[in-house]
């Protein structure tokens, strides 16, 4: 827990610093910008080893499909990215940029779930064919 106050309170200074250096120049605050957003995306990662480790070992003791484990997984990652992708346009000053990149990430994930709903739907025609 210390570690992700010290990483907040570096991304404080580089907000203090990138809002310094925009008067200078709006280029370098914003590489900046997407340096620290990308630091700060690569140790949200380690964060999130124990819970694939968790995923891991559920699917294991649960003998779930490891293909619908690993789509939910993508479609995680692809939100994640997509959020951090459209903030960074929205910081350059590219909203409309952002808003696309997120409608992109909504189409993916819901071709990516053609097979849950498929399955789902097979499930349900199999309960009610039951009846």
């Amino acid at each position: 827990m210390e570690q992700y106050f010290q990483i907040v309170a570096g991304v404080l200074l580089a907000v203090v610093l990138i809002l310094s250096l925009q008067k200078q120049g709006q280029e370098t605050a914003l590489l900046l910008s997407v340096f620290v957003c990308c630091m700060v995306g690569c140790l949200a990662v380690g964060y999130l080893r124990p819970v694939l480790n968790f995923i891991r070992k559920l699917e294991s003791v649960g003998s779930l499909d490891s293909e619908m484990l690993g789509t939910l997984l993508k479609v995680i990652g692809i939100a994640l990215i997509a959020e951090i992708s459209s903030l960074i346009c929205s910081d350059s000053g590219n909203s409309a940029m952002g808003k696309a990149l997120q409608f992109l990430a909504s189409a993916v994930i819901v071709w990516l779930s053609l097979p849950m709903l498929t399955a789902l739907l097979n499930l349900v025609e199999g309960i009610l064919g039951n009846i």
